[in-house]
This record gives C-alpha cells, sequence and structure tokens, in this order.
C-alpha cells in the first residue's frame, strides 16, 4: 500500500514544526513559512517562463535557498542547535552571496530613477510578483518575531536581500522592454 499524503495531525487547526512541536495555523510564523513557500511556487513560474539559463540557474539557487530559510523559521525553537548551515540554517555568507550578486547585476545595468510597471515579459513579471510575496514574508516574520518566536536576524537579513534580488533580476528579465514611453 502506498503511503498517504495527509496525517490528518492537522486537523485540529494546527501545524507541525520542523523537529517537532506544534503551533496553529493561524501563527504569524505560519504565515511566513507559508509566504516563503509561495514565493518558491511563484519563482517556479518565472523560471519556467525564462529563456535566459543564467537567469533561470539563479532562480533555482535562490528558490533551494529560501527552502532553507523555510526550515529556519519553521524550527522548533529548542532545537535549532540540530540545524546544519546552509541546508536548514540561513547563514550570513547566503546573505553576503545575494549582496555580491546585486552589485554585479546593478553595474551591468544600472537602476534607473523611474516606477517600472510590471509585466513587460512573463519571467519579469513573475519575479515582481516573487519580490511581493517574499516582502511579505518578511513582515510576518519581523511579526512572529515580535510576537515571541525564535526567528533568526539573519534570516531576516535574508528575506530583505532577497526581494532586493528580485528586483534587480526583474529588471533583468524584463530587459529593454521595460523602457518607459518617452512621455511619462
Amino acid at each position: 500500500m502506498s503511503p498517504k499524503i495527509y496525517t490528518r495531525t492537522g486537523d485540529d487547526g494546527t501545524t507541525g514544526l520542523f523537529l517537532g512541536g506544534r503551533v496553529s495555523k493561524a501563527d504569524a510564523l505560519v504565515d511566513a513559512g507559508g509566504d516563503v513557500d509561495e514565493a518558491v511556487a511563484v519563482l517556479g513560474v518565472a523560471r519556467a517562463a525564462c529563456g535566459d539559463r543564467s537567469l533561470a540557474e539563479e532562480v533555482l539557487r535562490l528558490q533551494r535557498e529560501l527552502f532553507v530559510v523555510g526550515a529556519d523559521l519553521a524550527t522548533h525553537p529548542e532545537r535549532r542547535h540540530h540545524l546544519t548551515d546552509g541546508v536548514s540554517r540561513v547563514t550570513d555568507d547566503m546573505v553576503t552571496r545575494l549582496e555580491a550578486l546585486i552589485d554585479a547585476l546593478v553595474v551591468e545595468r544600472p537602476l534607473r530613477p523611474v516606477f517600472v510597471v510590471p509585466g513587460a515579459t512573463a519571467s519579469g513579471a513573475a519575479l515582481d510578483h516573487a519580490r511581493t510575496v517574499v516582502r511579505r514574508a518578511e513582515r510576518h516574520a519581523v511579526g512572529a518575531r515580535a510576537a515571541g518566536h525564535a526567528v533568526s536576524a539573519v534570516a531576516l537579513t535574508y528575506l530583505n536581500r532577497a526581494s532586493d534580488l528580485l528586483f534587480v533580476l526583474a529588471r533583468r528579465a524584463a530587459g529593454e522592454v521595460d523602457e518607459p514611453p518617452s512621455h511619462l
């Protein structure tokens, strides 16, 4: 007999933490984790629509790193010592890598002081969508921390930098199509 996808343990309105324990599905920590999960899915849409191989590879790497963020956020606070750097715990090196990539991409294509309306390309629009979801994850993670959850400072910083990177990647995905009309 094949294993079942449902466990029935969440029927009471709770969900399991990584490495044990349960919290309400209405908890801000669960909201943050759900937002991270949603961002990974939206990034999948961006990657599927992407014709630029190096951009698609970077999106895939970001998806994988967001799984690390999700694990970091969802870990039982008394069992955080069991986490592994870069696998289930966000590290300073992960943040540094994002910052270096952002800086390199901005040198390649300097940002212009104009508002850009998302939607010039399918991948660019999906990257912009993912950016907004990551920003929401950051807000919910801040709320969870304020409510007393053990949310690491580096995970918060990572989410902030990830949304910055997604802004830059969306501009790259849009190419020159995102140029505003001359009358604006």
